[in-house]
């Protein structure tokens, strides 16, 4: 293994995604925070990193769009030589709420091009440098709209319930070298994407009395990357407070 090791999260500039971000690094990842347009918050990422002693660059692109990810990931190889990203996680998603019969066709693309086009567009470049070292981790954040199917989200929940079946499917492809493939399926996470919510009145929906922590997302993700982790491949892992089981 090269000493370095690399995870790219992407929309890691805030949110569950930062989180993320922040916790690998942690545990000796160098981090490649990818953002779209929100440099400032992208570099407060980065900043929090190095100020707690890790290490980390910036990569913004979008991933929906599969030339300008194609280019950004060029060029970070090659000025990484005879380096590799091993771990990839797909945190990058938006919500477009809205009742099927008045959404508009820009708002269903938009939701299912950032989850599933992005999904495609970042792990189909990185995964033959994993298949040739033999080792890797793909992490996709899905969400309990993915699994259990939420009204006004129908958008949503087609993006993410996609991202859960590539999990399964692309697991079974790799799985013989050492790559695992796993989805992590939150439920209502303070975040950015869920300021808009009425959190004193869905808390009480939750059995465990209260929205998650973006802090506890990362955990698991952290747990899923990790060598202990190894024999864990093909997983949804729900954390959502008991709402969906």
């Amino acid at each position: 293994m090269n000493e370095v090791k690399y995870a790219l999260v992407t929309g890691a500039s805030r949110g569950i995604g930062r989180a993320i971000a922040l916790k690998l690094a942690a545990q000796g990842f160098s981090i490649i925070i990818n953002y779209a347009s929100n440099v400032e918050a992208a570099q407060r990422t980065l900043n929090d990193i190095i100020a707690n002693g890790g290490q980390g660059e910036l990569l913004p692109f979008d991933v929906a769009d599969n030339k300008a990810v194609e280019e950004a990931l060029q060029k970070w190889s090659s000025e990484h030589e005879n380096e590799y990203i091993s771990v990839v996680i797909n945190n990058a998603g938006v919500r477009k709420d809205n009742l099927m019969m008045w959404m508009p066709e820009q708002d269903w693309r938009a939701v299912l091009s950032t989850s599933l086009d992005g999904f495609y567009n970042v792990t189909q470049p990185l995964l033959k440098n994993m298949l040739v070292k033999k080792w890797g981790r793909i992490v996709n954040v899905a969400s309990l709209s993915g699994i259990k199917g939420m009204p006004g989200q129908a958008n949503y929940s087609a993006a993410k319930g996609g991202l859960i079946a590539a999990t399964k499917a692309l697991a079974q492809e790799v799985a013989k070298k050492r790559i695992t493939v796993n989805a992590v399926a939150p439920g209502f996470i303070k975040s950015d994407m869920t300021a808009d919510l009425n959190e004193a009145e869905l808390k009480k929906l939750v059995p465990a009395g209260r929205f998650g922590e973006a802090e506890e997302v990362a955990e698991l993700v952290a747990f899923l990357v990790s060598d202990a982790a190894a024999y864990i491949t093909g997983e949804v892992i729900s954390i959502n407070g008991g709402i969906y089981t």
